[in-house]
């Protein structure tokens, strides 16, 4: 995997040289540190940056930092959890971090969920993206050469049940999860259903859900913000599929309180396909908007 955008990192400050101790890991040419601040990353304050907005976002903790071993320069600063609410302080301080670091060409990772959180997920995700971009990158080939390869995310494998699938679909531990909750009586339907979509002017936002009752549905959303940074997969795609980890989560748990109906569920699902013009490339789950 080879750092993105352009080599100029001014204002972006170099690994501390005890990366090498205190790295959580290392992985294809990358080392990641855990909880960094915004003012770890960066050599002082950006221009354009007012002492106001610094102040107010210079203390804002990322949960993760990938640096490339070779030059040391940060590759993506990574956040997990909820999303803030329209309006609040940590929605202002989001804002104000997110300017900062567009000052300083910072690349950022949002993975937003009230279920996914950094200690219990953010490892997994963090190797994930680094394997997909490594991928890409070496899957990369001169236009009208040979045919692309198969994306990271559909090479076919040995699933953990034994069958034959996408070895790299984060949601694949859910959905046996949910065959085996419905032998045991547990949920109505074993199947894990999902959509995403991107904004064209926001996020890209991925569902995940199975029938725990025949007319209730545990429902998982997550968002993914890609600022400065690809994923080296599609971000929509890996919403859905983050979103497919949170229903396992509620399931393993046994917290599938929060149910929505699934007339109402159905009837939100055409209200987003109504929403089609707003969306890259369109709304391409029309099948499902029929209850």
């Amino acid at each position: 995997m080879t750092s993105i955008g352009s080599d100029d990192r001014g204002w972006l400050r170099a690994m501390p040289a005890e990366a090498g101790r205190d790295a959580l890991l290392s992985r294809a040419g990358h080392r990641v540190l855990a909880a960094r601040r915004l003012s770890d990353l960066l050599q002082g304050r950006p221009p354009g940056v007012t002492g106001s907005q610094w102040t107010s976002a210079s203390r804002t903790s990322f949960d993760f930092v990938v640096y490339a071993a070779d030059t040391g320069r940060p590759v993506v600063a990574v956040q997990i959890g909820p999303v803030p609410s329209p309006g609040a302080a940590e929605q202002r301080v989001e804002r104000l971090t997110d300017a900062v670091g567009a000052a300083a060409g910072l690349p950022v990772l949002r993975i937003g969920s009230p279920t996914l959180n950094a200690a219990d997920h953010g490892r997994r995700l963090v190797e994930y993206v680094i394997d997909a971009r490594a991928y890409a990158a070496g899957g990369s080939t001169a236009a009208g050469t040979e045919p692309a390869p198969v994306g990271f995310r559909d090479i076919l494998g040995r699933l953990p049940d034994g069958r034959t699938g996408p070895v790299n679909d984060l949601g694949a531990l859910t959905r046996a999860a949910a065959v085996e909750a419905y032998v045991a009586g547990q949920v109505a339907d074993p199947i894990v259903r999902g959509l995403h979509v991107r904004w064209a002017d926001g996020p890209a936002q991925g569902w995940s859900w199975v029938q725990v009752r025949p007319d209730a549905c545990l429902i998982e959303q997550v968002s993914v913000t890609e600022h400065r940074f690809s994923c080296g997969i599609d971000a929509a795609r890996l919403a859905e599929d983050l979103a497919a980890v949170a229903v396992g989560e509620r399931l393993r748990e046994n917290a599938v309180a929060d149910l929505l109906s699934r007339a109402e569920w159905t009837a939100q699902i055409a209200a987003l396909s109504q929403r089609r013009h707003e969306l890259v490339g369109g709304f391409a789950f029309d099948h499902l908007c029929a209850d």
